[in-house]
Parts: C-alpha cells; sequence; structure tokens
C-alpha cells in the first residue's frame, strides 16, 4: 500500500475508517523526520495489512492539535478510527513492526 499525504481536510476520511492506520505527523525541516522517512518506506512494503499516513503539521496544523502533538516526529497509531498507540522521536523499523503488531 502506498504511504499517503493526509491534510486536515482529509483525515477523518483517510485515517478515521477501518483498520490499522500509522501517521507520521512531521515537517520538511525536521531531521529525525528525514531519518525516518525510509523506515516507514520499508515498513510499507512488509507489513501489507497497515496503512501509512503523513501530516505534515506546519501546513495541517489542526490535526496535529486535535491529537496533542507537541514534537516531531509522533507516530499515531490508529485502529477502527482510534488512537490507540504514540511514539515520538526516531524509531527503528523493529520498534515501529512492534508497536503496530500490537494493534492488529
Amino acid at each position: 500500500m502506498a504511504i499517503v499525504n493526509v491534510s486536515d481536510n482529509s483525515f477523518k476520511t483517510e485515517v478515521e475508517g477501518e483498520g490499522t492506520v500509522l501517521v507520521d505527523f512531521w515537517a520538511p525541516w525536521c531531521g529525525p523526520c528525514k531519518m525516518i522517512a525510509p523506515v516507514l518506506e520499508e515498513l510499507d512494503k512488509e507489513v501489507e495489512s497497515l496503512k501509512i499516513a503523513k501530516v505534515n503539521v506546519d501546513d495541517n496544523p489542526e490535526s496535529a492539535a486535535r491529537f496533542g502533538v507537541m514534537s516531531i516526529p509522533t507516530l499515531i497509531v490508529f485502529k477502527d478510527g482510534q488512537p490507540v498507540d504514540k511514539v515520538v522521536g526516531f524509531q527503528s523499523k523493529d520498534a515501529l513492526k512492534n508497536v503496530v503488531s500490537r494493534h492488529q
């Protein structure tokens, strides 16, 4: 499944449906956000049942504020539309797999 870019307007449609969605709150100027991008690409290829969405916090402040994102990258796991887990900062692929696997 391809990684989707999500805006404040499309958040509800793209994230708050059925299934497991990993949302990456990021910004283009954020070093750790750039480091985690290839990790998310690998995760996307390896975990077929997972949807990954990216929210640029500079362009979409409503979504970031709604979920209390204070530091980036913040990754929130949504299960059937509800936030069920959150990790802040760079994470390894294995660490992210462990977080996601708890909610699939």
